[in-house]
């Protein structure tokens, strides 16, 4: 990859920079599991200060065991936000319609998605957090289900200890959750990209994200009861010894 001063590159280079950055991933034997979408609530465009669609890739290096520990030393300065995130049963070579979509899904499950920055205090430009694989770091991915039907308007709570941090909808994900996944699959089409059988798409933020820290239990509930898609959580430690 050719070297560039901050700001001086196009958002086309900044996808070469992200790519160059996961082929090196991918070199050290990790292998992608599918992608993330950011920015695609008004309120994280407002927290980061931009107003475009961004995409990343996600391996399975940054899964993160559901109801487990997170080492935050594996990290720099991590942020957690609520997402919905779906896996693929049929590989997609192409962009969907919204009429389309179910039929090219398998599952959806409540998530977290960690994040971080290279960039102090989360400050950048859209083209560094785009070459910076849109901060994404980890996720965690909470219980599958089909219930795709009742997705666009369920009550999303992230708790730190019990207590309330975010609460939101998942109607703030471009309207409805399933719209993300549309705008993943025409994104990875302009860029000549197919998504395998099997391949996680994270959403996007339903709210804005929260700093973590050691000690932390750290839960997300989308729904409520049959209709909603469940709980996911984790513990965040220092195991520095």
């Amino acid at each position: 990859v050719e070297q560039f001063a901050p700001g001086t590159f196009t958002l086309e280079q900044a996808y070469e920079i992200q790519r160059a950055s996961i082929a090196r991933r991918e070199a050290r034997g990790e292998r992608i599991v599918g992608v993330k979408l950011g920015f695609t609530s008004r309120a994280k465009m407002v927290q980061m200060g931009v107003d475009s669609l961004i995409w990343g890739l996600l391996t399975d290096a940054m899964i993160e065991e559901e109801g487990g520990d997170v080492d935050l030393r594996k990290y720099v300065h991590p942020r957690v936000e609520p997402e919905v995130c779906f896996v693929t049963r049929r590989a997609i070579s192409g962009p969907l319609t919204s009429l389309e979509a179910v039929n090219y899904l398998e599952a959806v499950a409540p998530a977290m998605e960690l994040i971080d920055s290279r960039f102090a205090n989360f400050k950048f430009d859209l083209v560094n957090v785009v070459a910076d694989n849109c901060s994404s770091a980890g996720l965690v991915v909470g219980p599958w289900s089909r219930r795709f039907d009742g997705l666009a308007n369920l009550g999303v709570r992230m708790q730190f200890d019990g207590r309330d941090v975010q609460v939101g909808s998942t109607g703030a994900i471009l309207g409805h959750p399933l719209r993300a996944f549309v705008q993943a699959t025409r994104l990875m089409h302009g860029v000549g990209m197919t998504l395998p059988a099997g391949s996680l798409i994270m959403a996007g933020g339903a709210t804005a994200a929260e700093a973590l820290r050691p000690g932390l239990h750290v839960s997300c509930q989308v729904g409520s009861g049959a209709g909603g898609l469940g709980r996911v959580a984790f513990n965040t430690v220092d195991n520095r010894g």
